[in-house]
């Protein structure tokens, strides 16, 4: 390719994970979209709650974006963006992180309401959520921007894709870090298991299991926690204990995220797939709308 490869990689692993970009990308921008196209399309599908899935669907989206950003860049052996471009592929991918787990405990909250008090959503207090959600996420992914200065992106190991630079572990990324921490996973998380330890409960009194309520936060700590375990641990020590490839790999791991929330808050929502068949068959689902 006339370029240098990355310290650590080998041509066999620029293709190989650029392949893994490339694919879950490609996935996930196919199933979100589908998801987000039977919202806008289908009339019936138009409801406050689903609002909140359509909304995670455009983050998904956005970040489905960013992964395949990165694997165009890993086929080059080089990032074609130069800084600025590095600065804004940053940005757009913590706003999409941020406003994705963000809505999965949202959504989480919203089960939780229609199935322990039997409360549904009303379009203001949704369409507020929505608004407030991307307005946070914005701001804070804006802050390690050069204008702000609270922490700093730079590239990943593979320098394809660009992230919060957690090599530089001053006290700017240090406080930033565990800010962002504290509120896109810890306080989501207690959010989660709070509300799916309720609709558990509910479900066993009730001897009615409608779905898996371990699963969303399995699938958030899966995807998310070994990244945000790399990045806390930068805190205090040297990410460079960890190879390069474990490094790379943490990141691909967590792009995957959108395809597992497709699957889970789509295409086998019950409130949700309905209008995904009706948008794909044109045929009227006669499922009833159990959140």
């Amino acid at each position: 390719m006339g370029y240098p490869l990355p310290e650590g990689f080998s041509d066999f692993d620029m293709s190989f994970f650029g392949i893994l970009l490339f694919a879950e990308g490609l996935l996930g921008l196919f199933l979100n979209s589908v998801s987000a196209l039977s919202f806008i399309l289908v009339k019936g599908q138009r409801d406050p709650s689903n609002f909140l899935v359509f909304n995670l669907n455009i983050a998904d989206i956005l970040l489905n974006i960013n992964a395949l950003v990165a694997a165009y860049a890993t086929y080059t052996r080089v990032w074609p963006f130069g800084a600025h471009g590095c600065n804004m592929h940053g940005f757009e991918g913590l706003t999409a992180v941020y406003a994705s787990i963000a809505f999965i405990a949202l959504v989480s909250w919203d089960k939780y309401h229609y199935w322990c008090t039997q409360q549904e959503l009303y379009w203001a207090t949704s369409g507020t959520m929505c608004v407030c959600v991307w307005v946070a996420a914005i701001f804070w992914a804006a802050l390690p921007l050069p204008s702000f200065g609270w922490g700093e992106f730079g590239f990943e190991p593979m320098k394809n894709a660009c992230c919060l630079d957690y090599t530089k572990n001053d006290w700017a990324y240090i406080s930033y870090l565990l800010t962002v921490t504290a509120f896109y996973l810890l306080i989501p998380m207690l959010i989660m298991h709070s509300s799916y330890d309720s609709i558990y409960a509910y479900f066993k009194k009730t001897h009615k299991y409608k779905f898996n309520t371990v699963i969303p936060e399995a699938c958030l700590l899966l995807t998310w926690g070994p990244y945000v375990f790399l990045c806390l641990y930068a805190c205090f020590y040297n990410p460079k204990d960890f190879t390069p490839k474990l490094r790379m790999m943490l990141p691909v791991l967590a792009k995957t995220s959108p395809l597992f929330n497709a699957v889970l808050y789509s295409f086998t929502n019950a409130a949700y797939k309905g209008g995904i068949w009706t948008m794909i068959t044109g045929e009227k689902s006669t499922a009833k709308k159990t959140n």
